[in-house]
């Protein structure tokens, strides 16, 4: 987490009208309040950071998140878009002004109503940097979000763009166009908190209140995070099942181990070990769709060497074009992995094989030679490359693979640099104090390149407020992305958004590896195993014997 991409949602013009067609260690549940016959165990990480949805941006807590709340929208397996908790959403003004207006008779799992303010409230809070919140680039284009970037802005400033009319009225005024808008509202950022997330953030973020298709229960750190059936929900998720226990595990191995002995129903992390032998695997059920993930590593500007300028241009080209996507996505992924040709997934409307300076995505090692020969020009290398990831995910092998080419190519010094869980690696990431390159990827918040592009790319996006953690900017690619999100239509704004990956392509602020399948096994005894848009599961259809 199959075309993605959103048709009709924005066209230019004095009015325009959005109808969207509405509808480590081995966990044991020990708290729920459902029959353990359905209650579905599956694969987790640990959090990242506490469980506000304005703060998650990595699948430990973006999993469990989607499964506790309920936002204006949500998405279908093939990207489309459909009303949740919002009855309509209209713009005018060419996508500069919007009316969003919700249903009646929602409720948090606390018994307080869903209202305009719950989401005005929690919008304010997330876009404001005194929160420090890693989601609140999602409304730079809100009036009055410079203003809540500035160092000493009160905690209690609000952006001036948002106004709740009433209970069930939002009315929404932007600095600029985003026809992405209306499609952004599905994602965690802009999902509704309740009033007692505010009241005490720091006891809301381990027992968080929601409004989605299910009730949090428990959160036993690095053992498990139980959830059970949300009865008062009244969205197009209704979960099959009774229940969710996230067992958290520090080894994708273990999990693994655990699923084939009947100790795990699910899970869609497949580790390397198993590639080969998942599919035929006569005691599992086994899953390989196409998928929306992204595989990364990022270079970030302040390591010595690698600016933003001619010679970091040069010297990320020239690792680029050491590595054989090709050779490890046959010897490592066993047909689970596509070489990226782009910044972009194939179901994203946006995706092309064709865009000018590609070449620097495909292997070629002499004019790796020569490009890093034309950076030592500039000046001389020194020092070893790393590649940091964490050592509880599946990374391993493909890291230590592409640091040999880069070794081999560029006669340097390369090596992986393991950490030890995901709360560390990204609690580095996060903080910006990797003094190392580093892995990265990208599974979709929503159906959009907006998603892809401007939320890791963007300017908007660095410097803690988004997922732009290498801090790359630049003024030329900020323009391309905002006549993007200007454009009157879909096929409009693609033109815009493949512009702007040309120019990533030279900076390349991140190196494009390669495409991730959707990669799952379940215990015989679970069904209805499905995928969304971007190759994720959907855990609410899961059920078993």
């Amino acid at each position: 987490m199959n075309t993605r991409h959103v048709t009709s949602l924005v066209a230019a013009g004095a009015a325009i009208v959005m109808l969207l067609s509405g509808c480590g260690s081995t966990g044991t549940s020990n708290s729920s309040n459902a029959s353990d016959s359905n209650i579905i165990s599956v694969y987790g990480s640990e959090p990242a950071h506490p469980l506000f949805p304005g703060n998650t941006t990595e699948a430990g807590g973006g999993k469990v998140v989607d499964q506790l709340f309920a936002g204006l929208v949500t998405y279908d397996a093939k990207g489309g878009i459909h009303n949740e908790v919002a009855d309509s959403i209209t713009s005018s003004d060419n996508a500069t002004h919007y009316v969003i207006k919700l249903k009646s008779g929602w409720k948090f799992t606390d018994g307080t109503p869903v209202t305009a303010h719950s989401f005005v409230n929690a919008w304010n809070y997330t876009a404001n940097s005194a929160n420090k919140q890693a989601s609140a680039s999602f409304f730079s284009t809100i009036e009055g979000y410079d203003d809540l970037q500035k160092p000493d802005v009160d905690p209690k400033a609000t952006l001036s763009g948002l106004t709740v009319v009433d209970d069930n009225t939002i009315d929404v005024k932007l600095s600029q166009p985003d026809s992405a808008f209306p499609v952004k509202a599905g994602s965690h950022a802009y999902m509704p908190l309740p009033e007692s997330a505010f009241k005490d953030p720091k006891k809301f973020g381990q027992h968080p209140v929601s409004n989605g298709p299910y009730k949090f229960v428990s959160w036993q750190h690095n053992h498990s995070i139980e959830m059970v059936k949300n009865p008062d929900y009244k969205g197009n998720r209704v979960a099959k099942n009774d229940g969710l226990n996230f067992k958290i595990y520090t080894s994708p191995d273990s999990a693994y181990a655990d699923l084939r002995g009947g100790n795990l129903d699910f899970t869609n992390t497949i580790p390397d070990t198993a590639l080969t032998s998942f599919q035929s695997d006569k005691s599992l059920k086994a899953y390989n769709d196409p998928g929306g993930n992204t595989l990364t590593f990022t270079i970030p500007e302040w390591l010595e060497h690698f600016g933003q300028n001619e010679e970091g241009n040069l010297r990320r080209q020239a690792i680029s074009m050491s590595i054989d996507r090709k050779t490890v996505a046959e010897k490592i992924f066993h047909g689970t992995a596509t070489p990226a040709v782009d910044f972009l997934a194939a179901p994203i409307s946006a995706y092309s094989k064709e865009l000018k300076g590609n070449e620097v995505l495909k292997y070629n090692p002499s004019k790796a030679k020569e490009l890093w020969a034309k950076a030592n020009a500039i000046s001389p290398w020194s020092g070893e490359f790393g590649i940091a990831y964490n050592a509880d995910g599946t990374a391993k092998n493909w890291v230590e693979a592409i640091c040999n080419y880069i070794k081999n190519t560029l006669d340097i010094d390369a090596k992986s640099i393991p950490m030890s869980t995901s709360d560390e690696f990204l609690s580095n990431v996060d903080s910006g104090k990797m003094t190392s390159a580093y892995r990265s990827g990208w599974g979709p918040d929503y159906p959009s390149a907006d998603n892809y592009l401007v939320q890791l790319y963007d300017s908007s996006s660095a410097d803690g407020k988004g997922g732009n953690s290498g801090n790359y900017k630049s003024p030329e690619f900020d323009a391309m992305m905002d006549k993007a999100l200007s454009a009157p239509s879909t096929e409009e704004a693609d033109k815009y958004y493949q512009q702007g990956e040309e120019i990533l392509l030279q900076d390349l602020p991140a190196i494009p590896l390669w495409n991730q399948n959707a990669t799952a096994a379940s215990t015989s005894a679970v069904s209805g195993v499905e995928f969304d848009y971007g190759g994720g599961p959907v855990f609410t259809a899961l059920t078993k014997k």
